[in-house]
């Protein structure tokens, strides 16, 4: 990575994670743009030439959630069973919220309380969903044109994740994460692990 490189990749990061830290605490409608730069010492300028606006902050957050899911169900071993495999694959963004108890609640909450928040990261659902299809198709060797699976598989983990999701949000992160995510799969299993041929 070129010097440049990594001086954008600083003041993403930067701005991000003042952004977040303002919205989480005070809510999305009460903080302003102008308070997102002061917060990260940059210029109005440099907002602008990273995000879109503020609501866009959220979404790039959002698109790193996708792709490290992603990535982890294709790094997942081939021999293991699809629950096992999702629930890894989930459990990477849990956990990735769940490191980072305090702030990640607030953003958790800032997003499922926020509804243009809470459509996006709806929006951005469905483009996971089909991206873990896609690699649940490629490692179980499945024809896409005449199989369910993938899709319903898929669609299911992440049900899961928003299941997870919502219930720490509502305990205040007094429920552990961890143990939600057990649960959940716990539930699932069976129906993921039945059959990849339907």
């Amino acid at each position: 990575m070129s010097l440049a490189q990594r001086k954008r990749e600083f003041v993403s990061r930067e701005l991000t994670q003042a952004a977040l830290n303002l919205l989480a605490q005070r809510g999305f409608d009460a903080v302003t743009v102008d308070e997102i730069v002061t917060a990260a010492g940059v210029s109005k300028r440099t907002f602008f030439r990273y995000f879109a606006s503020k609501e866009d902050v959220v979404v790039q957050f959002l698109a790193e959630m996708g792709t490290s899911m992603r990535a982890e169900l294709a790094n997942r071993p081939s021999q293991e069973p699809p629950s096992v495999a999702l629930r890894n694959t989930v459990w990477v963004s849990i956990d990735a919220c769940a490191g980072d108890t305090e702030r990640a609640l607030r953003v958790v909450q800032l997003i499922l309380d926020t509804p243009a928040l809470l459509a996006r990261f709806l929006e951005r659902q469905a483009q996971w969903r089909d991206e873990l299809a896609a690699e649940l198709t490629r490692r179980l060797h499945l024809d896409p044109a005449s199989t369910l699976y993938p899709q319903l598989a898929a669609a299911t983990a992440l049900a899961a994740f928003d299941t997870i999701l919502q219930r720490w949000s509502d305990s205040d992160g007094s429920e552990d994460p961890a143990t939600l995510t057990h649960r959940a799969f716990a539930v699932i299993a069976p129906a993921l692990d039945a059959g990849h041929g339907g």
